[in-house]
């Protein structure tokens, strides 16, 4: 409690008012729990999604991940018994086997980390970016407006803020949106990592401190094998590439749900792009990404 203590959590009223849709039809979407729907989830990713984890597990749009990460939060499963029914599995030489059971060890590694590194779950892991310049939300009248349209969903950057929806409506988000809704953050929008990390933490089901903030700080480039700092995700071509057709972005931005294929991605480009309420870009990619970049080289240097 004392993490969160003095940050708004968005109520029932709040997500009304954000999400202009009928309730009814973009209603919170929880998971079964408990072992039974752990293993029946499990038993339903094997015999379909295993084989081609590797290619789906970056598609918003595609069912393509395991969706364990809930059930492995809350021990309904252990790791273990996932590696070990891959291992006897007919798809377990696939590259899509290897990529999970890789994706298994990261999680079990960030556990390791803040198990030997307590202080990691709120601080820089490597203090290289100890001089980096963020813009503050709790102090910046600026700032704050626009990290709020981040919680929100309304930054008028399609992806980001199918993303930022789907947490609020279903409390998980998937793991390539993951990304680049955080490299948006601290990087378009300039908010150290914490900030974000505290968001998700209120909102994700499968909300796992080690794996969350370790990955907040890939994004933020202080943690352990880092991203590095200069590569900030672009929201538009992420999109463009992982959710070709649109549909992820449709299916959890209403406003644009008139806009076919790929254009669902740029509604600027399009005469009627915001004839349905959709806001406009509270920054410029462009503009931002070299800000960001600056700010590293004087953190740097």
């Amino acid at each position: 409690l004392r993490w969160v203590r003095g940050v708004d959590v968005m109520g029932a009223a709040d997500l009304d008012r954000v999400l202009p849709v009928d309730p009814a039809e973009v209603p919170h979407r929880l998971p079964a729990v408990g072992e039974s729907a752990a293993h029946e989830r499990w038993r339903e990713f094997l015999d379909g999604g295993l084989a081609r984890y590797g290619a789906d597990r970056d598609r918003p749009d595609l069912d393509g991940t395991t969706r364990m990460s809930v059930h492995l939060k809350y021990g309904s499963v252990h790791p273990r018994t996932l590696l070990a029914d891959v291992a006897a599995h007919p798809d377990r030489d696939t590259e899509g086997a290897r990529r999970l059971v890789t994706e298994l060890c990261w999680r079990e590694f960030y556990a390791d980390v803040l198990w030997h590194d307590p202080d990691s779950a709120w601080s820089d892991l490597r203090p290289a970016l100890v001089h980096m310049d963020y813009d503050d939300p709790t102090t910046d009248p600026v700032a704050a407006e626009r990290f709020t349209a981040w919680k929100e969903g309304r930054t008028g950057y399609p992806l980001v803020d199918a993303g930022m929806r789907q947490l609020l409506t279903e409390g998980w988000v998937h793991n390539r949106v993951r990304m680049v809704v955080a490299s948006f953050l601290v990087k378009d929008l300039h908010v150290w990592w914490v900030h974000g990390a505290r968001h998700f933490l209120e909102h994700l089901v499968d909300g796992d401190v080690a794996s969350n903030n370790h990955g907040w700080q890939w994004v933020a480039g202080t943690g352990t094998d880092a991203a590095p700092y200069f590569r900030v995700f672009n929201p538009v071509t992420q999109g463009e590439r992982f959710d070709p057709d649109g549909t992820y972005v449709r299916r959890h931005v209403p406003e644009l749900r008139h806009l076919a294929g790929k254009a669902a991605h740029q509604p600027w480009r399009r005469g009627d792009g915001h004839a349905h309420g959709y806001p406009s870009q509270v920054v410029d990619h462009a503009e931002e990404r070299r800000e960001a970049l600056d700010r590293y080289d004087r953190a740097r240097s």
